[in-house]
């Protein structure tokens, strides 16, 4: 049973330093992090403790469990200190490493030498490993270490909390309560439970608050990436607030252009401040309502300020809102200059980028001609189908059935040309066959499909239109999908199946029903019609039967013109 519990705090203490691994951010503290792996190291070696058969074994696993004993306790002083904010002068955090570690190397000699441990004996009794040990001076030097880690911990967050009112109140209590657990399993744990260490369990409860304490860190961070070039050249002042309109910090430009900063207290509301509830607050409640709004002035001093507003983010999630001031007095003039020069610079760009965004659907086209011209089934079929999605969604858009953005309709007509890309991976033989597949080679077929999905994410990976490669993505993989979940390549059913393929789709068919294929003479367009509307709420979304009969006298219009 002993054995299960200190099993039990192994597997926890690697679950969650798992579920730190994914949280990891480059700007955590690095002793955030050596605490994740002392306290599942130290955990390793009461596991091993508890297994142990011999004295040899005991002492091994023993001299893990000095690995936390010796540096977590100066780790997790080192992560106050820098939550609290104090410098530790450089040369003294080298003496306390030194320290740590030569505690260290004398218990690693536990059992060939006498000064940590004058003598040790190993028994097992009812399952429980026994030591019993006789303490050298050295080990007394370790209680007095571990005691001069905690107090001056406690002595950080104290200060701090008195004296620091830019440290977080939040932080300092996450902090107090592990060091102080950690440190009464550490001493009285034995006491309790005579049989049981409690340590590993503190160990464990330490690693959660961490996980709390790196979840909210990015919140007080705001030298982030994103803004540590404009905190380092000094011109732009940075404030930070959380969605409840709590004051998270600010850089020092922002209190010389506010002096009244100093005063607010981090994790307080700003309403608080009677400057600020004046002044900061109308702006925030503002771009809440209104996220465009995102422009204040303020005069102060004879000096004109611009604020713009903007999301605070940690990572790709927004977690509050953060000022960025800027002193627009002198420089209006110049910014005015700027303008137009960026002005031109953006056109100039623009026209650029969409000469090369040109080059590239051309050869995006150029490459989905040229896989239609191995398939001696399909001429035509590309640029038909395309124009054939570009009537249905104009359908679709003056019905109203469904709410299409203008980019959307750009992107999923767009889009059309490269649905059949994948039949480049499938062979000529399967291909070019002048007939009906059998079962055999419609499975060869069939393979196309997710192909093409795979070929347009490589083809569209490097370019900065995320949206567009998703539904072009979507259209290759999904469009032979059905409503009733009976398509392929993966049988998507119903609202599983992305808009642009659903559209694609029937664009796709009706191709196929009216144009003459090496195994078929085309059909009327009486015939499609009663085949796609037969199909209606079975292979297509029956949604779209409406805007399929507006685009219908179109479409017949636009495949009489081919003939």
């Amino acid at each position: 049973m002993i054995t299960t519990y200190y099993d039990v705090m192994l597997v926890l203490s690697l679950a969650l330093t798992l579920v730190y691994v994914f949280m990891w951010h480059k700007h955590f503290d690095v002793h955030i992090t050596l605490t994740f792996v002392l306290v599942s190291v130290t955990n390793l070696g009461w596991a091993m403790l508890s297994r142990s058969q011999t004295l040899e074994e005991a002492l091994a696993a023993n001299r893990l469990t000095y690995i936390g004993g010796c540096y977590l306790m100066l780790n997790t002083m080192f992560v106050v200190f820098s939550m609290c904010q104090i410098r530790l002068n450089r040369w003294l955090r080298v003496a306390l490493m030194l320290l740590s570690t030569s505690v260290f190397a004398a218990a690693m000699s536990m059992g060939r030498a006498n000064f940590f441990y004058r003598s040790i004996a190993f028994e097992r009794v009812n399952d429980t490993v026994v030591l019993s040990k006789v303490y050298g001076p050295v080990h007394s030097a370790f209680v007095a270490m571990t005691y001069l880690y905690f107090l001056m911990s406690i002595g950080a967050i104290v200060y701090s909390y008195v004296k620091k009112n830019q440290v977080s109140r939040k932080m300092l209590w996450l902090m107090f309560f592990p060091v102080v657990v950690s440190m009464l399993a550490f001493f009285g744990g034995r006491k309790l439970f005579p049989r049981v260490e409690l340590v590993p369990a503190a160990f464990n409860f330490a690693l959660v608050v961490c996980l709390v304490i790196a979840y909210r860190i990015c919140l007080y961070d705001i030298t982030d990436t994103a803004v540590d070039s404009l905190v380092q050249s000094g011109d732009t002042g940075l404030i930070s607030f959380d969605f409840h309109f709590k004051y998270l910090g600010s850089n020092e430009t922002a209190k010389a252009i506010f002096p009244e900063l100093n005063n607010l207290t981090v994790d307080h509301s700003i309403r608080r401040s009677k400057f600020m509830a004046e002044n900061g607050l109308p702006w925030l409640e503002a771009f809440k309502q209104d996220d465009s709004r995102d422009t204040a002035r303020f005069d102060r001093g004879g000096r004109n300020y611009q604020v713009k507003l903007k999301y605070l983010f940690d990572g790709t999630r927004k977690r509050g809102y953060q000022f960025f001031i800027t002193d627009d007095t002198e420089n209006q003039q110049h910014i005015d200059l700027i303008d137009r020069y960026n002005a031109q610079l953006e056109q100039e760009v623009a026209e650029k980028t969409a000469h090369i965004v040109e080059m590239h659907d051309q050869l995006v086209l150029g490459m989905a001609t040229m896989v239609e011209s191995r398939d001696n089934s399909t001429g035509g079929h590309i640029r038909r189908t395309s124009e054939g999605v570009r009537l249905l969604v104009e359908a679709i858009r003056e019905n109203r059935t469904f709410e299409l953005t203008d980019a959307f309709c750009k992107a999923v007509v767009k889009a059309a040309p490269m649905h059949d890309l994948g039949k480049i991976a499938v062979d000529d033989a399967v291909l070019r066959k002048p007939g009906r597949f059998t079962p055999e080679e419609f499975e060869k077929m069939k393979a196309h499909a997710a192909e093409g999905a795979r070929i347009v994410r490589e083809i569209l990976k490097g370019t900065d239109d995320d949206y567009f490669r998703q539904i072009a993505e979507n259209v290759a993989h999904y469009h032979h999908e059905r409503w009733d979940g009976s398509g392929y390549p993966e049988g998507l059913k119903g609202e599983e199946i992305p808009l642009e393929a659903r559209i694609m789709a029937v664009a796709d068919v009706y191709d196929a029903l009216v144009s003459k294929r090496v195994y078929k003479e085309s059909m009327s367009f009486d015939q499609a019609h009663a085949i796609i509307m037969e199909g209606m709420g079975k292979h297509f979304d029956a949604r779209l039967e409406p805007c399929y009969l507006a685009a219908k006298p179109r479409l017949e219009a636009y495949y009489r013109s081919l003939s």
